[in-house]
């Protein structure tokens, strides 16, 4: 298999960026999905970022001035010279278009973002939203799990399966903010009790984005690991 370490690093974008002068503010919580591609992308983009944690449980997200920045009461928010901006696909897109054009994480090429595009929007309203829908009213509600909602997780994994037959990332030869997007949502399924790596092409990628992707470890797995002593601590209740 296709998989040597020194030809996946090759692969990384050479990222230029411009710095930003002003504070970029995010809002999030670590163990979120969105948030954690959010926080590969600032990565990948060698951005920092003024972190400011937001409290759900004592309602942070719905106070007035939260709700100023983000009438969805979500995270992750984003805020850029005066620019305030929610749903994490629209802010990795974004934060490339302003500081990281030259990176290859989403190029300007119509077909090629087009693609990128496809699969972000297969994250948000195929994957991530069936896995949702299946694990989060377990760990929050206490509701059994549904085998038809399963059903439907495993359905969007063999899409991504084939989405990635014969590529080494999800839209194509090079590291993208949708491999970005969708990394932080496929290693929330360790949290659960669906096993993606029966699918040999996503586990191959999956393993491929963690080897490659600038600071995965700080970025992605930290929070992957609230996330899942969260999902611990709610289903013993």
């Amino acid at each position: 298999m296709f998989n040597p370490v020194a030809k996946q690093l090759a692969s990384v974008p050479k990222v230029k960026t411009k710095k930003n002068s002003m504070p970029i503010d995010l809002y999030y919580v670590p163990g979120s999905a969105p948030c954690r591609a959010v926080l590969l992308t600032a990565r990948a983009l060698n951005l920092n970022l003024n972190l400011k944690l937001v409290d759900l449980h004592h309602g942070e997200h719905l106070k007035p001035e939260y709700l100023k920045l983000n009438p969805q009461h979500t995270v992750p928010t984003l805020v850029d010279d005066g620019l305030a901006l929610c749903e994490s696909r629209a802010i990795i897109a974004y934060l490339v278009n302003k500081y990281g054009r030259a990176s290859g994480l989403y190029p300007d090429e119509p077909r090629a973002r087009a693609l990128i595009d496809q699969r972000l929007y297969f994250d948000i309203g195929t994957l991530y939203q069936r896995f949702a829908d299946y694990f989060y009213p377990q760990v929050f509600a206490g509701v059994p799990a549904d085998k038809d909602k399963r059903a439907k997780v495993e359905d969007a994994l063999v899409i991504l399966n084939t989405f990635l037959e014969g590529q080494k990332y999800v839209a194509g030869a090079g590291l993208t903010i949708a491999d970005l997007s969708l990394v932080a949502s496929v290693s929330s399924f360790e949290a659960s009790d669906i096993d993606f790596k029966k699918f040999p092409n996503v586990k191959r990628w999956y393993e491929t984005v963690k080897s490659t992707a600038p600071g995965y470890q700080e970025a992605n797995e930290k929070g992957l690991d609230a996330f899942k002593a969260l999902v611990i601590s709610s289903m013993k209740k």
